[in-house]
């Protein structure tokens, strides 16, 4: 059986992934509105790894690839 990379691993975790506080607390990060993800990136991204996934997301919804994450569920 071939090994699952790391990137197939963080991205398989991303999936599951949900916002722990604020407004949107418990939604998917994937199903955060890109307006609240932009704001994020222009103010800075949340430190460790809740901060790396959202900049994964900003990429993601940038190249309208949130339907190809949604389909891992």
């Amino acid at each position: 059986m071939p090994e699952i990379s790391d990137n197939h691993k963080e991205l398989l975790k991303l999936v599951q992934a949900k916002m722990p506080f604020g407004k949107y607390k418990n939604r998917f990060l994937i199903d955060l509105p890109e307006y609240y993800v932009v704001w994020y990136k222009n103010k800075g991204w949340p430190a460790g790894k809740l901060g790396k996934q959202l900049q994964l997301v900003y990429e993601i919804k940038l190249n309208g690839l949130e339907d190809l994450i949604r389909k891992l569920r």
